[in-house]
């Protein structure tokens, strides 16, 4: 089973819940990615500096963003979980960041409410939270600092609404489409 390929975007359209393939776990510092092409995950680095991931951070299937990869999630958890680990959840917001002069944003969610019912109250990016807002901020601002060779340019920009989420998971989805016409 092709990960981006064979699973759909959305685990129930109607309700805005999207499907997450979870590629690093909360609290890891390893930075692990799926190889589209070997059809596994392998380890692309370790973060470089004393950080770890405050969330599960992961992919939406058949999406893909301007960096050519599929649209990135952070995903609010209560334990971390494990890469290959498909989990449904719905958005809150998105959070814009560039690095290398490709925009990377990263769509901001939580678990729905049958996996995991600590988060319903969790319905805007605004109900983050000032602390956790900020630890998200920082992990992208600084995760790649000492990565001069390979991250010369690092932008965290905003918040944004689920509204702003919505519309870049629909236009990574359609970037998806055109790009399995131009195979």
């Amino acid at each position: 089973m092709h990960l981006v390929k064979d699973i759909s975007t959305f685990a129930d359209q109607e309700k805005w819940y999207i499907n997450v393939i979870v590629d690093v776990p909360k609290w890891s510092n390893n930075k692990y990615e799926y190889d589209h092409k070997l059809w596994c995950f392998k380890l692309d680095r370790v973060i470089h500096s004393s950080m770890y991931y405050p969330v599960d951070y992961g992919f939406i299937p058949q999406t893909l963003s301007l960096d050519w990869d599929p649209c990135d999630v952070c995903l609010l958890v209560t334990n971390p979980t494990f890469p290959w680990c498909l989990i449904k959840a719905r958005p809150i917001g998105i959070l814009y960041t560039t690095d290398n002069a490709w925009d990377d944003p990263k769509v901001i969610a939580v678990p729905t409410s049958d996996v995991d019912p600590r988060w319903d109250e969790i319905h805007t990016i605004d109900d983050l939270g000032h602390h956790m807002k900020e630890e998200l901020f920082t992990i992208f601002k600084q995760i790649k600092f000492l990565e001069h060779e390979k991250y010369d340019k690092v932008e965290v920009r905003e918040f944004w609404s689920f509204e702003d989420a919505e519309k870049e998971v629909l236009t990574s989805m359609h970037r998806y489409q055109e790009s399995l016409e131009d195979e």
